[in-house]
């Protein structure tokens, strides 16, 4: 059956939408190319992209409908139902799944009681999974609405979303502090984060990304080797204080590698024919 039309917006949040979309469309000489951002900006509004919301970028950008739905579906980071105030992606790609992403995201479902792409109960947590969150050496990594918590564990991430049901403060491994799903998409919007502090947080690559560039690069790395030769117990990287640009969240888990537990260390892969 067809569908009716797409419910308006009240009046008075067509006149803020309307006032913030004549903002974001003067950024680009050809109106159609303001598409995703508009997009951010009615998810920002409901927490995910209605028709409604479909409905008004289209007659803004002189667009159809099936035109904004086309981009709308083809990107993940566009809701499509009601979602929470915290996206909480488990990322299951190859090397996360092997150092546990699987593991977290069974827990994780299990605890909070939702599939994927469900929410809890109470609004707060969406449960995602995530083919990919460009962290692999800080495997396993869960994002909560974009924002970085690096080396979890099923303990760790269960701690995480237990605080963000209960309404604690949780600070990302890396990048600005932490803000509810609406506010992230005004962002991506291209509107500025007003938040104190938010702007100058970090979300620079840690110390374990260093290496692995100066490494490429041919640099000299003090005890950059992570094994030791056949038979010999790995070598571990001297503690350190982390600076401003490496801070650890309060949800990082331990890291168990074969730099730091000798009961497993990891021998150098042998050549082929061995």
């Amino acid at each position: 059956m067809p569908q009716l039309p797409a419910p308006a917006y009240p009046a008075d949040v067509l006149a803020r939408l309307e006032a913030d979309a004549k903002e974001v469309i003067a950024r680009y000489p050809d109106s159609r190319s303001a598409l995703l951002p508009l997009l951010h900006l009615t998810q920002s509004e409901e927490g995910f992209v209605s028709r409604t919301g479909m409905a008004f970028c289209a007659e803004r950008l002189g667009l159809t409908t099936a035109e904004v739905t086309a981009v709308a579906t083809f990107y993940s980071m566009y809701r499509r139902k009601p979602s929470g105030d915290y996206q909480v992606g488990v990322c299951t790609n190859t090397l996360c799944a092997v150092m546990g992403g699987d593991a977290i995201y069974d827990r994780l479902k299990e605890h909070l009681g939702v599939g994927k792409d469900e929410t809890t109960e109470d609004g707060k947590v969406t449960l995602e999974n995530i083919e990919c969150n460009a962290a692999c050496d800080f495997a396993p990594v869960v994002m909560v609405n974009w924002e970085f918590f690096d080396n979890q564990t099923p303990e760790s991430a269960t701690r995480l979303v237990d605080d963000l049901i209960a309404g604690r403060t949780v600070e990302p491994t890396r990048g600005a502090p932490l803000c509810t799903y609406k506010e992230t998409a005004r962002i991506l919007a291209g509107f500025p984060d007003t938040r104190p502090g938010a702007v100058e947080a970090t979300g620079g690559a840690g110390p374990a990304s260093l290496v692995g560039l100066k490494l490429a690069k041919g640099e000299a790395v003090p005890q950059a080797r992570v094994v030791g030769p056949r038979g010999e117990a790995p070598r571990d990287t001297p503690a350190h204080d982390p600076s401003p640009t490496e801070h650890l969240s309060s949800h990082d888990a331990p890291q168990q590698t074969s730099a730091s537990d000798p009961a497993n260390p990891a021998g150098p892969a042998a050549e082929e024919g061995e």
